[in-house]
């Protein structure tokens, strides 16, 4: 008899939507990962609570019931308490949705609280999504789904199961017997009770499911959903410290040992890639007691022209050829824009945006941090060792005082301020006392700017190394004053910040820079790497006589424009010399990808992408055909030659061969085949009992009553194994048995 495949009963389905609904749970809760949310509290206590308690489910009925009474009204005080105190509304939202994950995961569920779960972690998923643009999160909200689909199934054939059955209750001294789970024997049940064809089929409408999902999603139309539903002004994201208004020395330090990416980039053209890329984003004029600041006179430079739109224009001039860069800044690293110098027009790929700018400065700020990725491209951009006049008319001198600005900016009113304090030194007279004598014992010719940024660049590295520690001794005096006056290594920004007092000291005007330096080139994707670790700090000097801002690196090691303009390398040279080829560079490759062809994929990405594929389509075309022909020339003159002994004997022995396994495999290779799998099989019907059973319905749908083959198939399809003949040869003569008789049936 057809042994019936066996099933779950109603308590092992019960252990499964348990175990089900706890990780549905786990992954709700590290979508966190992938937000700027202050939440690793109640983080932490679902990774570490939920998996005890999907361990040993009969805990959660020593709950007391007034623990579950005051739950609810806990959450909504704590939440109303968040948000009066942060006054940030999604972070509340999502820091709500964990404790509601955290409650149902951890109390026994009904389906309406199954429904519920399901429902809280999918608005994390959907949240992390549209704030997130990171390829770990694309692999999770996969299994998420997987799991999800598969929670629905289960409480789906618990429905079925009960049939409007009304489930009893129970006690932490009467636990339902679903709470007494054996992990093994639920594993070996899962094992007996799944069939391999149902499983294979079901992962393969799944992937074809998500197969198709993103052919859609390259094939449909492209249009522009602006500010990610409104989600990311809903939440605050603080930029790195080393790249906002106010930087405190070792705050680009503290940047520098985070290795992680920061900043890709792609350019149409390679040749324009500088040998060494300074990567500017923020002018700091202002110095007080070791903090380096953004003057009110130089900010103020800035917000009037703050505006909104998708485009900026800049002030260089367009060109024909000139290359397109393409920048993908990581989010939370800063709201000001990395660029290498001015630069004709900035495009955002993710629509119109609140900035300013400034182009004196060559500065564009965004009025937020980017909550995540953010894509720019950028044209006619150049690099400019120096900054000079820009290429617009009516524009005043890089140092002369602001003019004409309004009483009132954004609605609060404007403080007073001079010029830029590019020359300000606010230093104790002691202090000052000690960089005057500095700058003597520097001896530069006076009026001669750039002999000064030599020697006084030399002089800083003749008495310190750099280091990435903060040294800075001790005492009461200026810290930058008082790190100058010893012979402690320092890092980039005591030597920028010292070079900036000695230079305004010695009647030049200065400021600070912060931004990247350098980066690596990743030639699988063809980018620019830029790290966090690439953080750096440099300096910027006037020339009246040439009326332009000169960079000066002081750190150690670092090439002057003099040295770089010196040394010509080629575009292949500077690539080798900065290639990376680390698995990190390779793992980066497949994180480039996902952020062109997914993340940043708009109409102009899908027109190239189809660009891309007929070309590729048509080169593989092209390969195939040409090695076709080859392997006919190969095999016609192969055939041209005269033949021998040897290559006949050759060939026969390739014909004997290939027929040979063929009148095996028709003899005993199908019927050894069908034994090995009758012995594999343990549940269901066995593939040799059922192949009887089809030539036994053939045989009786024509009305044919061969004795012997019939009795044959009805041994195979319903005696024991030690009886059966060769499952083989009874086939095949239920299959001649089958053909005679249709032939006397047409003779008849």
């Amino acid at each position: 008899m057809e042994k019936k495949r066996p099933q779950l009963n109603l308590t092992e389905l019960y252990q499964l939507k348990w175990v089900l609904g706890g990780l549905l749970a786990v992954l709700s809760a590290w979508t966190v990962l992938y937000m700027d949310v202050e939440a690793w509290l109640w983080l932490v206590l679902i990774t570490v609570t939920v998996p005890v308690v999907m361990r040993w489910p009969v805990l959660t009925l020593y709950v007391p019931r007034w623990a579950h009474r005051l739950a609810f009204p806990l959450f909504v005080a704590l939440f109303a308490t968040d948000y009066y105190f942060n006054r940030e509304p999604l972070p509340a939202m999502i820091r709500l949705a964990l404790m509601l994950v955290f409650y149902r995961a951890v109390t026994p569920r009904k389906r309406r609280d199954d429904l519920q779960l399901i429902v809280l972690g999918l608005f994390l998923v959907v949240v992390a999504g549209v704030l997130s643009v990171s390829l770990a999160f694309a692999l999770q909200i996969v299994v998420f789904t997987g799991c999800t689909l598969l929670f629905l199934l289960v409480i789906t054939l618990i429905d079925s199961a009960e049939a409007g059955q009304v489930s009893a209750p129970f006690s932490a001294a009467a636990p339902p017997p679903w709470m007494r789970i054996e992990w093994l024997r639920l594993a070996r049940r899962l094992r007996e009770t799944s069939d391999w064809r149902v499983v294979s089929l079901a992962s393969g409408l799944f992937a074809g499911v998500v197969g198709l999902s993103a052919l859609l999603f390259f094939a449909l139309p492209r249009f522009e959903i602006g500010n990610s539903f409104f989600l990311d002004n809903m939440i605050s994201k603080k930029s790195r410290t080393g790249f906002s208004e106010s930087v405190r020395f070792g705050d680009v330090t503290d940047i520098q040992q985070d290795t992680s990416v920061a900043l890709r980039v792609q350019v149409s053209d390679l040749r324009a890639i500088p040998a060494d890329p300074y990567w500017r984003m923020l002018v700091l004029d202002s110095y007080a007691d070791g903090v380096f600041s953004v003057s009110n006179s130089l900010s103020q430079q800035v917000l009037p022209q703050k505006k909104k739109s998708a485009r900026v224009v800049g002030s260089a001039r367009p060109r024909l050829n000139e290359p397109v860069w393409v920048f993908y800044l990581e989010g939370g690293i800063s709201r000001y824009l990395p660029l290498l110098g001015s630069f004709n027009q900035v495009q955002f790929d993710g629509g119109a945006q609140e900035y300013a700018i400034n182009d004196e400065l060559r500065i564009l700020r965004l009025e937020k941090v980017p909550p995540k990725m953010f894509a720019y491209r950028v044209e006619g951009m150049r690099f400019e060792p120096e900054l000079g006049k820009i290429e617009i008319a009516q524009k005043r001198d890089p140092i002369a005082p602001p003019q004409e600005f309004p009483d009132e900016i954004d609605g609060r009113k404007r403080e007073p301020s001079g010029p830029p304090t590019f020359l300000t030194i606010k230093l104790e007279p002691e202090d000052a006392a000690k960089v005057e004598q500095w700058v003597k014992m520097i001896g530069a010719p006076p009026g001669d700017v750039r002999t000064f940024a030599r020697l006084a660049s030399a002089w800083l590295n003749q008495n310190h190394a750099y280091s990435l520690r903060m040294e800075q001794g001790e005492g009461r005096d200026d810290p930058l004053v008082r790190w100058m006056g010893s012979s402690l290594p320092g890092h980039c920004e005591l030597f920028a910040g010292s070079f900036t007092l000695l230079a305004r000291t010695a009647g030049y005007p200065s400021r600070m820079v912060t931004g990247f330096h350098g980066g690596s080139w990743n030639e699988g994707s063809g980018h620019l790497s830029i790290r966090n670790s690439d953080a750096h700090a440099w300096c910027e000097i006037y020339d009246a006589a040439s009326k332009t801002w000169m960079r000066v690196d002081p750190t150690p090691g670092a090439r002057g424009p003099e040295q770089a303009s010196a040394v010509q390398e080629t575009t292949e040279a500077v690539l080798a010399r900065i290639r990376d080829n680390t698995w990190s560079a390779k793992l980066d490759t497949v994180r480039m990808f996902w952020y062109r062809r997914i993340v940043d994929f708009d109409q102009s990405s899908q027109v190239e992408l189809a660009r891309d594929a007929k070309s590729a389509i048509e080169s593989q075309a092209k390969k195939l055909k040409k090695w076709i022909n080859h392997r006919l020339e190969r095999i016609s003159e192969w055939l041209q030659e005269p033949w021998d002994v040897a290559r006949l004997g050759a060939w026969l022995f390739v014909i004997g061969t290939a027929f040979g396994v063929v009148l095996g495999w028709r003899s005993y290779g199908r019927g050894l085949w069908l034994r090995w799998r009758s012995g594999l099989t343990r549940n269901g019907v066995d593939p040799v009992r059922r192949e009887a059973g089809r030539w036994l319905r053939k045989l009786s749908a024509r009305g044919l009553h061969t004795g012997d083959v019939r009795a044959e198939l009805e041994r195979l399809r319903y005696g024991p194994r030690s009886s059966w003949p060769n499952p083989q040869g009874v086939f095949r003569r239920a299959k001649r048995a089958l053909k005679s008789g249709m032939a006397n049936q047409a003779t008849d």
